[in-house]
């Protein structure tokens, strides 16, 4: 007997699916059209694929896309390389049974997380300013001072500043994650780890790393999704150009520059999308990569 279509379904998907099409679907949409036309005495003309030949046939917009791509690439590779890393040590600590005051731990680094990004860049830009920056009194009074330098006013460091002042803020979200991939791994494996000797960090390195491995790959696709669409915390710690001498310009900044123009530089929305829709292509790009080429092999570390 065929069974009757549940109806009830849709009618419960329609109010998620008419937002999601609202906010996301058709600003999308008309964003990979806006990019096909530009604009000639206030009109609309469509020139198909020419403002990508402009993108990276023009030094004048290629220079600062490939500039801006190469300053997210390493964002991200900061991220990866401190944020995840330090986030899977941290759940590690935490879910160590022994261990005091884990609640109060947890929410000191995951406190970060909920603050905006105009009081963290506010904040930190205190902090580290030579002027009346409290860094260069507290490494004086360990008398290293020697190692203070303004590292967001100097080109070969302020991306790497910005870079680590986020991994700061969202250090949290990592290591809340693969904490609760650590507590739900069945305490029968541990316990027949346990049994055959291995205890410690050689329990975590040999036994539950490899079974939280899917939770690590979905907190770096998450971290790359969340890397290359940055914008926040550079405009409030930089500003819109992203300086010194756009050495901290991200994808994000770039877009918000080309699309509303900023000083002496007009607004380009055609322009603009054009390089939103590059983000969106390289975004989904590495989306693909990671489900077709990582999350399959991973699968054999599900339990």
């Amino acid at each position: 007997m065929r069974r009757p279509f549940r109806w009830h379904i849709l009618v419960f998907l329609a109010p998620a699916m008419l937002v999601y099409t609202a906010i996301m679907i058709v600003p999308l949409a008309d964003t990979l059209r806006l990019a096909l036309f530009t604009t000639v005495d206030n009109q609309p003309v469509f020139v198909g694929f020419g403002n990508f030949q402009r993108l990276f046939g023009q030094s004048v917009w290629s220079d600062a896309f490939w500039n801006s791509l190469r300053n997210n690439v390493v964002f991200f590779v900061i991220h990866m390389l401190v944020q995840n890393p330090l986030g899977v040590a941290l759940a590690a600590l935490l879910s160590v049974p022994r261990l005091r005051f884990r609640a109060f731990y947890r929410t000191v680094f995951f406190l970060p997380t909920m603050l905006s990004f105009v009081i963290v860049g506010f904040v930190w830009k205190l902090i580290l300013s030579p002027i009346w920056g409290v860094a260069p009194s507290l490494l004086r009074a360990v008398d290293a001072q020697f190692l203070f330098a303004p590292w967001l006013g100097q080109e070969r460091s302020a991306l790497i500043a910005v870079s680590l002042i986020s991994v700061w803020q969202f250090v949290g979200i990592p290591m809340m994650l693969i904490y609760a991939a650590l507590l739900s791994i069945p305490e029968e494996i541990v316990e027949a780890a346990e049994l055959d000797g291995i205890t410690g960090f050689s329990q975590f390195w040999k036994i539950k790393l490899p079974l939280i491995l899917p939770t690590i790959g979905i907190i770096s696709i998450l971290t790359f999704v969340g890397n290359f669409n940055a914008f926040d915390l550079i405009y409030t710690v930089q500003g819109a150009l992203a300086g010194p001498s756009f050495s901290t310009d991200l994808l994000g900044t770039f877009l918000y520059r080309t699309f509303f123009g900023f000083q002496l530089q007009i607004g380009d929305p055609n322009m603009g999308a054009t390089i939103a829709t590059m983000m969106f292509l390289i975004i989904v790009s590495g989306v693909l990569v990671y489900v077709v080429a990582i999350q399959r092999r991973m699968r054999r570390y599900e339990f």
